[in-house]
């Protein structure tokens, strides 16, 4: 299937930096599979593939020093954690909830009232 950022499985390979259709990181079940676990959030299933993508980066690269060639894999998927860390607070910032109190005389009534002004209603 090709790349298409208009389905919540490209939006996931999108956020990603998935979407190289001829090297992919990850198969359509994967990207399919990081949505189902996490509720079809799109967001939060990017940030398990980038942390995925993280893994393994410090599974396949580790700290390699070869002559002049150095790799870090353990910096990288740091900065890819971050990444992931910046998409969760994302979906926790869009998270709105209101409260819901009992009224269950002219006390609690006016004690709502009161609570109610306080947190700006």
């Amino acid at each position: 299937m090709a790349y298409d950022p208009t389905t919540d499985e490209g939006k996931v390979r999108l956020l990603c930096s998935d979407t190289d259709d001829t090297n992919r990181i990850f198969s359509d079940a994967e990207i399919t599979a990081f949505l189902s676990i996490n509720g079809g959030s799109v967001l939060l299933a990017a940030a398990q593939a980038i942390d995925a993508m993280a893994v393994n980066e410090v599974m396949t690269l580790k700290v390699i020093k070869l002559l002049d060639f150095t790799t870090n894999g353990a910096a990288v998927a740091k900065a890819l954690n971050a990444k992931a860390d910046a998409l969760r607070k994302q979906v926790d910032n869009e998270v709105d909830f209101d409260w819901a109190e009992m009224n269950l005389g002219p006390f609690t009534m006016r004690e709502i009232i009161r609570k109610e002004t306080l947190r700006g209603a």
